[in-house]
C-alpha cells in the first residue's frame, strides 16, 4: 500500500541553499504562510556543502540552486538517488550539467528562479510527496532482496530439519512457518536463527530446547 500522499507542510523546515536571496524572496514568504520557516546555510565562494545525516524526513525540506557549486554527504544512494530528505531544485541556468547535479543530489522538483509564490505549493506537494512514494518503493525493493538472500537459508533450514526430526519436506516448511510466526519473524530470519542455534549446538537435546522444532510430535 503506497504512503498517503501529504498535503499540509505546517511546522517544516526549509534549508535555503543559495547565494541569491533576492531571487528566493516569494519562496520564504510563500513558505511562512505554509508554516514552513525557512534557514539559509552558508555559502562561501559559491560552493555550498550539505551535511543530510542530522536532517529529519518528518520535517526538513531542503532547497538547492542549481547555479552553485553543491555538494551533498553523505552521498544519496546510487540506485534511488534519495537522500535523507526531499530536495527541490531552484533552477536558473538550464544547463544539462547543473540539472544533472541536482537530480544526482537527489531532487524530485523545481521552481525556476526568481521564485513566483504561486508555484511554491505545487513544488512542495511534487517534491515531498515524490521522494516519499520513491522512499517507500526503495524499501520495499530492499525488502525483496533481503527475502531473496533468506530463500538460501530457508532451503537450508528445512533440509535440516528433515534430517533431525525425519520428516519431509513438506512438513519441514510447515513447521518452520509455524514457528516462525508464534516467534513473530518473517521466515528467512526464522531460518537464519534456526541454522545459528543448530551450529552452536551440537548435543540434540540442547538444540530441542532452544528450539523444539525437531521433536516428531509437534504439530
Amino acid at each position: 500500500m503506497a504512503p498517503r500522499l501529504l498535503q499540509n507542510f505546517n511546522g517544516g523546515r526549509a534549508l535555503i541553499v543559495t547565494a541569491n536571496r533576492s531571487a528566493v524572496v516569494s519562496l520564504d514568504m510563500t513558505l511562512a504562510k505554509l508554516g514552513v520557516t525557512a534557514e539559509y546555510p552558508e555559502i562561501v565562494d559559491a560552493r555550498a556543502e550539505i551535511d543530510f545525516s542530522p536532517l529529519n524526513a518528518e520535517r526538513d525540506i531542503v532547497f538547492i540552486d542549481g547555479d552553485l557549486d553543491v555538494t551533498g554527504t553523505p552521498e544519496p544512494d546510487e540506485v534511488s538517488r534519495l537522500p535523507r530528505v526531499p530536495v527541490i531544485g531552484l533552477v536558473g541556468v538550464e544547463a544539462p550539467s547543473r540539472l544533472r547535479n541536482l537530480i544526482n543530489l537527489g531532487a524530485t522538483a523545481f521552481l525556476r528562479k526568481p521564485v513566483h509564490g504561486a508555484a511554491v505549493y505545487t513544488a512542495l506537494f511534487l517534491g515531498i510527496n515524490q521522494f516519499l512514494l520513491r522512499s517507500d518503493m526503495h524499501g520495499r525493493l530492499e525488502d525483496m532482496e533481503r527475502r531473496r538472500r533468506g530463500r538460501r537459508s530457508v532451503v537450508k533450514a528445512i533440509i535440516a530439519l528433515m534430517t533431525d526430526a525425519g520428516v519431509d519436506d513438506d512438513e519441514a516448511y510447515n513447521r518452520l512457518r509455524r514457528e516462525s510466526m508464534r516467534a513473530r519473524l518473517n521466515l528467512e530470519d526464522y531460518c537464519e536463527q534456526y541454522l545459528r542455534s543448530r551450529a552452536t549446538t551440537p548435543d540434540p537435546t540442547a538444540h530441542e530446547q532452544a528450539l523444539p522444532l525437531p521433536r516428531a510430535d509437534r504439530k
